[in-house]
């Protein structure tokens, strides 16, 4: 089943520290000033913080499901997805991922030490 804008929203807003925005029509979730998370005002896409050297591989693994962002975006650890190719659970990752890629680390540890969904992957429950 896809993932919807507001699946996404329920789940990256409550991210510790998160701040949600309007900008140009596109819904950001920030880290202060640095965004990681961004829903296109189509709801299309999303764009997500992730490492500029592993975006190739990722978008060429599953270019139905991945892709660059703009040409203007190329220099941000950026990289794009269509949420209509996307489950739940893949979506929750790639924003806990893009998450801690811009939240201090302490932080990170921290939510990801209590967060039910990660401590049942563990085993830990």
């Amino acid at each position: 089943m896809p993932v919807t804008a507001d699946e996404i929203r329920r789940f990256a807003a409550p991210l510790p520290r998160t701040e949600v925005a309007m900008v140009r029509d596109s819904l950001k979730f920030r880290i202060r000033s640095i965004v990681y998370l961004a829903i296109s005002p189509d709801e299309r896409t999303i764009g997500f913080a992730f490492p500029k050297a592993e975006r190739a591989d990722l978008v060429a693994s599953e270019p139905a499901k991945f892709h660059l962002p703009r040409e203007s975006d190329l220099r941000f650890n950026w990289v794009q997805a269509w949420l209509a190719a996307l489950d739940p659970d893949e979506m929750r990752e790639l924003v806990l991922d893009a998450w801690q890629m811009v939240v201090p680390k302490k932080v990170a540890a921290e939510y990801l030490a209590t967060d039910p969904i990660r401590r049942a992957a563990r085993g830990d429950v």
